[in-house]
């Protein structure tokens, strides 16, 4: 790789494998030490193409989900399965990864502008602004841009266009699906709500079993099937249809919720304890 060979936004990608591997060692700890993700279906990444690749999820903080899949995309790649050990595997990063962002988030602080270089396409949301519902028309510039990284890499995107549970998906991903026509992959996270704080920054909670799901490439006819089809898909993929609210028992939450409170009341009697002599 030459020292200024920049990727299709101008970014130069020496700078970017240097980011990425100072920002993973550095939140490395955050999924394979305070906490613990559990990794399924990881070996699907391997098999996939290096570009037009489009990875939905749910959405449950600013930027620990996404630091999140570049660890497990990369530890993948790298030929460890389902799991994140040893953090060697971002020496060698995959360069060509980016992820939908709201613009105005990327723009508050340093530290969001320097995950953006990392690989954020910042875009204007059309129905949210500086904490305000709008209603504005899309920027064709915004969706040309994840046009760009499709035809480069693989691309992430949060669908619901939020962090809020339960939320409809936004058409917008639907169309980008038929006009670019990627493979799409279903992701399912959870426990980094409790973790984190909102942002994804401040560590909430210790000892919380975090998980991630990966699932096969969707079936989607691009040319015949109708957007509000892919949506409804997207939105059981993604485990965010309502439906899902009433498979889950009550009982069932509050016992996941107490094993998670006993992990971290065990945690902090260990550390409490003293040690003998």
């Amino acid at each position: 790789m030459g020292l200024f060979k920049k990727n299709p936004f101008g970014h130069y990608l020496f700078l970017k494998k240097w980011l990425i591997r100072i920002m993973g060692g550095l939140t490395h700890q955050r999924y394979q030490g305070f906490n613990d993700l559990q990794i399924e279906g990881s070996s699907i990444l391997k098999d996939l193409p290096d570009r037009n690749v489009l990875f939905v999820s749910n959405h449950q903080t600013y930027f620990a989900d996404v630091v999140a899949m570049y660890h497990v995309f990369n530890a993948s790649l790298s030929g460890r399965e389902d799991s994140i050990k040893n953090v060697g595997y971002l020496w060698n990063p995959k360069l060509n990864i980016y992820y939908v962002a709201a613009a105005e988030t990327m723009k508050k602080g340093l530290l969001p502008k320097v995950l953006a270089y990392a690989g954020s396409i910042s875009i204007d949301r059309t129905w949210r602004a500086d904490g305000k519902s709008v209603n504005r028309q899309v920027k064709m510039s915004d969706i040309s841009n994840i046009g760009t990284a499709l035809n480069d890499g693989w691309v992430i995107t949060f669908p619901q266009g939020t962090t809020k549970p339960w939320k409809p998906i936004r058409k917008g991903t639907a169309f980008i699906i038929k006009k670019y026509k990627p493979i799409v992959i279903p992701i399912v996270i959870d426990g980094f709500r409790r973790s984190f704080d909102k942002k994804g920054i401040r560590i909430k909670k210790r000892n919380i079993l975090q998980s991630m799901v990966i699932k096969e490439p969707m079936d989607i006819d691009y040319e015949n099937e109708e957007v509000e089809s892919i949506v409804k898909k997207i939105e059981y993929a993604i485990e965010q249809h309502p439906s899902f609210l009433k498979v889950i028992p009550e009982d069932e939450i509050i016992a996941h919720e107490s094993l998670n409170e006993q992990r971290r009341y065990s945690s902090d009697y260990k550390a409490e304890k003293p040690k003998k002599k």
